[in-house]
């Protein structure tokens, strides 16, 4: 190690580590699994044991007063809960190597050279439960959402026994494995509820989950901010997606107020009071309508979540008091944890990128469409120079065989030739004389009574005088196919008497 000169500082080498701290290096990282507001979380695997776990880094190239505070109080409310329904933190360990990849990003290594990764080890769990949730297809049955909320109400309970708040319970915080173990995780925002409730902040657990007395600026709560949230997991288990989930605060708390009533000093003594009430007051009063709007749930399991979901928090259940609801212990009971199905790992990170990727897919898709449209079904298709253009609906008269045989390619001049078959059916009875050009022998009497016909010429219609090249028409009408211009008429007597005038031959 080199030595810094008097009144300099020797910024070339890091100092030597002392203690037994493990580095990254003993980890390695398979993929990412998770980000949020401070830190993205990567599932690893031990090096020496194998062993599959989930690595937290924390963000501190942001940070302008040291360690962030989130990570400090996350580490220390996990040093104090051990429990079989919160996620276990195994160490905590850090990257030194500036170019490692999962250490400070380049942004940050000019005013930070040697600010490695701090990176908290936790057990992995397999799933999240909105990413579970949001698999495909997927539907939780009644066992197995109430083994989930058992555990779920286990574990607060826990929690506030120990008088920890979590104040971020959502899906994405609700950890799940293949054992069928679910477990708290993200303390991040947590509080020790002893401390002086005065000082709380109101900005809080995620939007669809916040309950109404921090969206109205309370600062003085206790544990009935999680049994809220945990409520809201309940009918989103229930009832397959978020039944209250607004843009911004406004509309959350619109949507609360439309399903669970607005509040007043009637229901909510000293709702007044709260500092933003009178901003957020509705103009009208609204009756409590989740009985109404959630009639299709469960009586048992509506009765359990209207106490959830109660405005007052001086009112609503306690988890150990859900955990002794009649809901649990009514058929269906919850199922036994390792009775559960095994799906494939699903964590919201993944899940929300698939269906990006889907959506970015569709949109594509779409506008490859409108580029090249696909033709109409009933247009014809494109005709080239060469082919004949087939017809769309085929004759009803035409047989099999007919249609699948090809069409022929017919002369330029319709009269010059006639219509042997080539392709197509004859068109004219076997007795007849098809000869080219203009015969000057009299028509050919057409067979079981059928029209006399005679030959036409290469050039259009014969004159009506033209004594050699009358047409006799027999007394029977006949809808024989003919020649082009040949009409089909019954007897003329009017022609008869003409062709006797003249001297025609009848």
């Amino acid at each position: 190690m080199t030595v810094a000169q008097l009144g300099q500082l020797n910024l070339d080498e890091l100092p030597p580590l002392r203690g037994s701290s493990r580095t990254l290096d003993r980890f390695q990282k398979l993929e990412q699994i998770g980000e949020g507001t401070y830190g993205q979380v990567y599932m690893g695997k031990e090096v020496m044991t194998g062993e599959i776990v989930a690595l937290k880094r924390i963000k501190t190239e942001n940070e302008k007063e040291g360690f962030p505070i989130s990570a400090i109080r996350e580490i220390k409310v996990l040093t104090r809960l051990h429990h079989e329904n919160i996620v276990k933190l195994k160490e905590v360990v850090i990257s030194q190597d500036g170019n490692n990849q999962l250490a400070a990003t380049k942004e940050s290594s000019d005013n930070n050279k040697y600010n490695g990764g701090v990176y908290l080890v936790f057990e992995y769990m397999d799933h999240d439960l909105t990413g579970l949730s949001d698999r495909p297809g997927l539907r939780f049955t009644v066992p197995q959402i109430k083994c989930y909320m058992k555990q779920l109400l286990t574990g607060l309970h826990y929690c506030h026994a120990n008088e920890v708040l979590h104040r971020d319970i959502k899906g994405a915080n609700v950890l799940l494995n293949n054992n069928g173990s679910l477990k708290l995780a993200d303390f991040g925002l947590s509080c020790s509820s002893h401390l002086c409730r005065e000082n709380f902040t109101n900005r809080v657990v995620t939007l669809p989950y916040r309950p109404p007395e921090l969206l109205l600026g309370a600062t003085n709560y206790g544990p009935a901010v999680d049994i809220w949230s945990a409520g809201c997991i309940f009918a989103e288990l229930l009832h397959g997606k978020p039944i209250m989930s607004g843009r911004n605060e406004p509309e959350q708390l619109h949507k609360i107020f439309e399903l669970c009533g607005s509040p007043d000093e009637v229901n909510w003594p000293g709702v007044s009071k709260i500092r933003w009430y009178n901003n957020f007051k509705p103009a009208r009063p609204m009756r409590r309508r989740l009985r109404e709007v959630l009639r299709h749930f469960d009586s048992h399991a509506l009765d359990l979540l209207d106490k959830m979901l109660i405005l007052d928090p001086s009112k609503r259940i306690s988890a150990k008091d859900a955990l002794a609801a009649e809901y649990f212990q009514m058929e269906p009971l919850p199922c036994d944890p390792k009775s559960l199905p095994k799906y494939e790992a699903s964590h919201e990170f993944q899940t929300k990128r698939k269906r990006q990727q889907q959506q970015l897919n569709e949109e594509t898709a779409k506008r490859q469409n409108l580029r090249c449209p696909p033709p109409h079904a009933r247009l014809p298709p494109i005709h080239h120079s060469g082919q004949v253009l087939q017809e769309h609906r085929p004759e009803r008269n035409l047989s099999m065989n007919q249609l699948q045989r090809p069409l022929p390619t017919l002369p330029s001049n319709p009269y010059s030739e006639p219509l042997v078959d080539a392709g197509l059916s004859n068109r004219y009875p076997p007795s007849m004389n098809l000869t080219v050009g203009y015969n000057q022998t009299h028509g050919v009497q057409a067979q079981a009574g059928g029209t006399s016909i005679g030959p036409y010429p290469p050039h259009g219609r014969v004159g009506p005088y033209a004594a050699s090249n009358m047409i006799n028409r027999s007394t029977t009408p006949c809808y024989a196919a003919g020649p082009p211009g040949f009409s089909h008429r019954g007897p003329n007597p009017i022609a008869n008497i003409r062709n006797q005038q003249y001297g025609w031959q009848q």
